[in-house]
């Protein structure tokens, strides 16, 4: 009896060992994935909870930024102001129609473009830096060159359109053509980082099933569509999401190319921000544009993400 249970004692001890060894290693390794975790956290919430939780509060506040000894609370009197302020429905306006033509614009443009490139054609590494070079080049270098390309007087468009006996063009002096020349000038400055992310998701396809398709008779176009476009799918999802959120972001155009004129035309909801925030110094206005904008940025994401996986 006694020889029986000191057996048991004895086959338990090197179980609890091996129980406590085990414990300590998913210790170590969730201390260490923690401290992996650990600057991503940090900096996550300097630069955005942090910001957000701020503006949350001085939303509700009058805020003079160069007096900030000063900081009165008005409760919700920047959101009833907010919301009965036409230039802050004529950004939004403007923020939606610049996103709802740009989106499909470009990344329709991008898609085209990494099919282009993705064929086994002299040059294509050439063609490839040619339509991936403006999206590392500085924006604002591009916006200032895209000014004297759209001089009214004689830039190299409207020289272009002269000498094909069109009527020279205003351009960002008009109000009905100066959203529609930034949109135009952000879709050529932007395509090819989509097309970089579209090519590598057709060079992950695999080639037998274009060799099938074929010898069954489809032709490009069917390829295309049966084949091409299901397989990028999840690619497609991506980069519309991404390409939606940058496109609702929109300043650094009609900040140096109009600075939100003519009439207001391509004033956006982060300019209008800033122009509250720094220009006019009025901090508890511009917060509470923030906060309502941050929802509007989550709503159109999650609706995008929702129609795209329901279809």
């Amino acid at each position: 009896m006694n020889g029986t249970m000191q057996g048991e004692a004895m086959a338990s001890a090197p179980r609890s060992h091996k129980m406590l060894s085990l414990r300590k290693r998913k210790r170590q390794e969730a201390i260490m994935g923690y401290s992996f975790l650990l600057p991503a956290g940090l900096l996550i919430t300097l630069f955005l909870i942090l910001p957000f939780g701020l503006a949350f509060v001085f939303g509700f506040t009058r805020f003079n930024l160069l007096r900030p000894d000063q900081i009165e609370f008005r409760g919700l009197e920047n959101y009833l102001f907010l919301f009965t302020d036409p230039l802050f429905y004529r950004s939004l306006y403007n923020t939606l129609y610049f996103t709802a033509i740009v989106v499909p614009v470009q990344c329709g443009l991008a898609l085209m473009l990494a099919l282009l490139v993705n064929q086994k054609l002299r040059l294509t590494n050439l063609f490839r830096i040619a339509y991936f070079s403006p999206v590392i080049t500085s924006m604002t270098v591009i916006a200032i060159l895209w000014i004297y390309l759209y001089n009214p007087n004689d830039g190299l468009i409207n020289s272009f359109l002269h000498a094909l006996g069109i009527p020279k063009q205003p351009f960002l002096r008009s109000p009905d053509q100066a959203m529609n020349s930034i949109i135009l000038m952000s879709v050529w400055q932007a395509a090819g980082y989509q097309m970089m992310i579209f090519l590598a998701g057709l060079q992950g396809i695999p080639k037998e099933l274009y060799e099938a398709a074929s010898m069954d008779g489809a032709n490009r176009f069917q390829q295309l569509r049966y084949i091409t476009i299901p397989s990028l799918y999840n690619v497609i999802v991506f980069v519309l999401t991404i390409t939606t959120i940058q496109a609702v972001k929109l300043f650094t155009q009609p900040y140096i190319m109009t600075n939100g004129g003519p009439e207001n035309t391509t004033r956006t909801l982060a300019l209008f921000i800033y122009q509250q925030g720094f220009q006019f110094r009025n901090a508890g206005y511009a917060s509470a544009i923030s906060v309502v904008f941050f929802i509007i940025v989550v709503l159109l994401s999650f609706l995008l993400r929702k129609l795209l996986r329901d279809r």
